[in-house]
């Protein structure tokens, strides 16, 4: 079966209703300001991947911005695997937003003891195509316009809304951002890698950078296959000069970038160190994927 939007099934403040009749107030302050935060987890074979660390970064983000942990950590496995389960598709990415709130007088300070708002629904994960695993994808720099604390997940995202169409207007697939100090931060939704004389290399954590979940498992899989691995400041220089570009995210894992402003990548192909991670990245999703289907 197939899920249609009126199919699809939320979970929005204790209960579960389809996508299509999901409502909040107009009063939330997500929606007046942007006040939340939100977080993106992979399911495969429908399990949570590396769902304590997504949860842990979800806490991170509450708590950088203040706004109240409404649950616990056993319930909120409870509601998305209940979510998970409303769904048939075997591959699916979650997406859930807390927002501060309803505060009835518009106000930039926050009313004492609000609310959470919670809101959680769940799509299809597709694979990456053929074509983008074979030939890459092509990106732009771009100045990073962001605020100050993207260590924060925030739904605030318009900057990276503005980024995202510069880099469309290019004719790119997204844009690497550059610092004022000309350094790399990051993709516009994704963690940033380069490769050097075999060497594999990203920027370190930061508020500069959301810390990825993605980023941490090919670093945990780098270390284990002996990839040697550099967390540094990377120059826009250095990245011009690399041997390899890669771009890392929940939902699109790590994607080689074979084209930078208009200029080919290395060979202009996925090279030889994003062919193997991405091997090796696979082979770790599969490992997760029997080890869960045992358990149950």
């Amino acid at each position: 079966m197939t899920h249609t939007l009126n199919q699809q099934i939320a979970y929005l403040n204790g209960q579960y209703l389809p996508v299509s009749e999901a409502q909040i107030s107009t009063q939330d302050r997500g929606f007046l300001f942007g006040d939340g935060v939100y977080e993106v987890i992979p399911v495969y074979n429908q399990k949570m991947f590396w769902f304590a660390e997504h949860l842990q970064r979800l806490k991170n983000s509450l708590k950088g911005t203040n706004i109240l942990n409404p649950l616990s950590d056993s319930e909120w496995q409870e509601i998305l695997e209940t979510l998970i389960k409303k769904h048939d598709w075997q591959d699916q990415f979650i997406y859930l937003q807390v927002t501060r709130g309803v505060q009835m007088q518009r106000d930039h300070m926050p009313a004492d003891c609000l609310t959470p708002t919670i809101y959680a629904y769940t799509n299809p994960l597709k694979p990456v195509a053929k074509s983008i695993l074979e030939n890459g994808i092509k990106v732009v720099t771009l100045d990073d316009i962001r605020w100050l604390r993207c260590d924060i997940k925030a739904i605030t995202l318009l900057p990276n809304v503005m980024m995202k169409l510069a880099a469309k207007a290019q004719g790119a697939d997204d844009a690497i951002l550059i610092t004022k100090k000309g350094l790399v931060s990051e993709g516009t939704a994704s963690n940033a890698f380069i490769v050097k004389d075999n060497v594999l290399i990203t920027p370190p954590n930061s508020n500069k950078i959301l810390p990825g979940i993605t980023r941490m498992v090919i670093e945990s899989i780098a270390i284990e296959h002996h990839i040697t691995l550099e967390e540094r400041n990377i120059t826009q220089e250095e990245l011009h000069n690399a041997d390899e570009i890669w771009l890392s995210s929940s939902t699109k894992e790590a994607l080689p970038v074979t084209q930078l402003d208009d200029k080919p990548v290395g060979t202009g192909k996925p090279g030889a160190l994003w062919l193997k991670m991405n091997k090796h990245y696979q082979a770790h999703k599969q490992h997760f994927i029997k080890a869960h289907t045992q358990k149950d």
